[in-house]
């Protein structure tokens, strides 16, 4: 099912705030993709789903050119995709956000002076809440 990125219905939303892993996955620049489990967050007033790595990372590097990305999360039967074009910011400010938020949903992360974070702007949300 489609899911209005901006006005989420609030079994989505609950979805969303529970500490879930998912998986990011990626495209390179040769257009091959690449996943692995991260965090993330959602900000439905922004559109902006952010994962925090160290900013050598292959996602992060992905990310770097502008790439399609999508974040799923899966608890059971319910599932959620959030898609759109990633980007790659190493700014403090937008880094200690998503910290922040990061740390509202799961924990403090370590330090990590390398740390950037991915925003995907999601112009598409699928699943099943």
């Amino acid at each position: 099912m489609s899911i209005d990125p901006v006005d989420l219905p609030a079994s989505v939303a609950s979805f969303l705030a529970e500490p879930h892993l998912a998986i990011l996955t990626t495209a390179r620049p040769d257009g091959s993709l690449h996943a692995c489990a991260v965090g993330f967050t959602y900000d439905p007033g922004r559109q902006l789903a952010r994962v925090i790595c160290g900013g050598r990372s292959i996602k992060a590097r992905n990310a770097q050119h502008g790439c399609r990305a999508v974040v799923a999360q899966v608890d059971g039967a319910r599932w959620l995709s959030l898609e759109g074009t990633a980007v790659t910011r190493a700014h403090p400010a937008a880094v200690e956000e998503a910290v922040q938020r990061y740390a509202a949903r799961y924990r403090m992360p370590a330090d990590n002076p390398e740390r950037v974070v991915i925003e995907i702007t999601v112009d598409r949300i699928l699943g099943r809440g």
